[in-house]
C-alpha cells in the first residue's frame, strides 16, 4: 500500500504530465529537479495550478503564486500539504 506521500506525488506527475508541457516524462524527473529546465513556462504553471486546485480540492493562496512554488514536484507537493491537500 502506497504512502500518503506517494500518492500526492503521483497524482503530482499525472497534472504535469498532462497540464506541463515538460519536454520529459515527469515519472522521470526527480523531486527536486527543476521542472523550468525541462519547457515549464509561466502559462504551463498556471494550467496545473488550476488542474492541482481541482484535483486536490484546494485554492492557492497570492503568498504561494510565485515561480518557486511550482518548481519542482517536491515544492508542488510541499505547498500542497501546507495547504491541508488530502488530509479529509
Amino acid at each position: 500500500m502506497p504512502k500518503h506521500g506517494e500518492v500526492m506525488t503521483d497524482e503530482i506527475r499525472t497534472v504535469l504530465a498532462d497540464h506541463g508541457r515538460l519536454s520529459v516524462d515527469p515519472v522521470s524527473l526527480k523531486e527536486d529537479d527543476d521542472l523550468y529546465r525541462y519547457g515549464f513556462t509561466s502559462h504551463a504553471s498556471i494550467n496545473v495550478m488550476l488542474a492541482l486546485e481541482e484535483a486536490f480540492d484546494v485554492e492557492f493562496p497570492n503568498r504561494l503564486l510565485r515561480r518557486s512554488t511550482f518548481s519542482s514536484v517536491r515544492s508542488i507537493r510541499e505547498a500542497l500539504a501546507e495547504l491541508g491537500a488530502g488530509t479529509a
